[in-house]
């Protein structure tokens, strides 16, 4: 095989070892006997690329409402309501992240409420949301801007939003330590339900267990995320950051994670008239760590890799544009235990490219999941193998 461990393009022969779907050894090692051996000469060897902002499954393209579970209308606090209850797995979404090398996930709800639920990563090939998942919750998502203030219910100004935030936060710390009282008097504490529930999850929040995934556009729904969050304590990662630019310094000095995109769009509301290209390059450059999203379906998951290299057309670094696909997004997410690198210990998530992946005319052409192989691009077309063994032609 030949890996490309370091991001430098320096092509050195090796090989990756897995044994029971976890990479066992990379590099110059020898090929045990035991183990059925894929060919990858001629191939980079990459480890498969990691979305961490998507609606993959939850919000499948050109299904209209059919296939629309994004947003809990009525639910403008819905921190109970959880992604990957929503998920198809026959979303054909799946077999093009794929294709692209995407075999990570992470699941959200949309934007159209203050508090849209909880979040989940997902590999993305499976014939139940229990043989995809990965990590469940990964988090809660919450929006700031535009998008809450004309959805289904609730505020309607973004002083309405950041109030409805606060006033939820207070309401989970008063009614953890309530409950945290009754036990430690031996009370009976009744399960927790309706508004209950989504003060219990925002309490695991509050506590550290679970990430903020914050959508935050406009430099000053930034620097409200941002006040939020030194408010209440919670380990904050901003999703879509398009002016994050505007309020470098700010972002900078607490290396406050960004997940930025998605960057294939138009400038489609007025919170998007300084979306620009440039912006991953520029974070990156000045000590934030970045990774990129499609935020599929808003684009398409297979043009992950096509958005990091006009990243770099308009500034990132190379092999930061790698990490960004990557080690980044694993470690934003708290996934690098299992996902985003090529290491000992890991899942063997493997991709093998015809060539350097931010080149456009470089495909996957056979991609692993726990060593297993899933996709395949064979006489001209891709293929995705089915639960029984055999492969279906896309």
């Amino acid at each position: 095989m030949t890996l490309t461990p370091d991001w430098r393009g320096e092509r050195r022969p090796g090989t990756v070892v897995v044994r029971d779907g976890v990479i066992e050894a990379v590099g110059d090692v020898a090929v045990p006997a035991d183990l059925p051996v894929v060919d990858a000469s001629g191939c980079l060897v990459l480890p498969g690329f990691v979305d961490p902002h998507t609606h993959l499954g939850v919000h499948a393209e050109g299904e209209g409402w059919h296939g629309a579970d994004v947003n809990e209308k009525g639910e403008p606090r819905g921190a109970r309501l959880r992604s990957w209850d929503g998920v198809d797995p026959a979303d054909r979404g799946f077999a093009d992240a794929l294709s692209a090398g995407v075999t990570t996930v992470a699941v959200l709800p949309g934007s159209a409420n203050v508090v849209g639920g909880q979040t989940a990563a997902l590999k993305t090939w499976g014939a139940t949301v229990e043989h995809m998942l990965l990590r469940a919750p990964l988090g809660v998502k919450s929006a700031l801007g535009e998008n809450p203030r004309k959805g289904s219910s609730g505020p309607s100004t973004r002083m309405g939003v950041a109030a409805a935030l606060r006033d939820a936060f207070a309401a989970a710390a008063r009614s953890a330590a309530q409950r945290e009282r009754a036990r430690a008097a031996g009370d009976p504490v009744d399960p927790p339900t309706g508004a209950e529930r989504d003060a219990e999850v925002l309490a695991r929040v509050l506590s550290g267990e679970l990430l903020w995934h914050q959508h935050a556009h406009r430099a000053d729904d930034i620097a409200t995320a941002v006040r939020l969050a030194d408010e209440f304590g919670y380990r904050l990662v901003l999703n879509h950051v398009t002016e994050g630019h505007r309020v470098l310094d700010l972002l900078a000095e607490r290396r406050l994670p960004a997940v930025v995109g998605p960057l294939l769009t138009s400038r489609s509301k007025p919170e998007l008239r300084h979306r620009s290209m440039a912006v991953p390059g520029l974070l990156a450059a000045a000590g934030v760590p970045v990774a990129l999203t499609t935020d599929h379906p808003v684009v398409p998951v297979q043009l992950l890799p096509v958005s990091a290299a006009l990243a770099v057309k308009e500034g990132l670094d190379r092999d930061e544009a790698l990490r960004a696909l990557t080690l980044n997004p694993a470690r934003i997410l708290g996934l690098d235990d299992r996902v985003g690198s090529l290491a000992p210990g890991l899942d063997g998530d493997l991709v093998l490219w015809s060539g350097d992946p931010l080149e456009l005319m470089s495909r996957a052409v056979h991609v692993l999941l726990g060593g297993r192989p899933v996709y395949r691009w064979a006489d001209g077309a891709g293929e995705v193998a089915e639960q029984d063994g055999t492969w279906r032609r896309l």
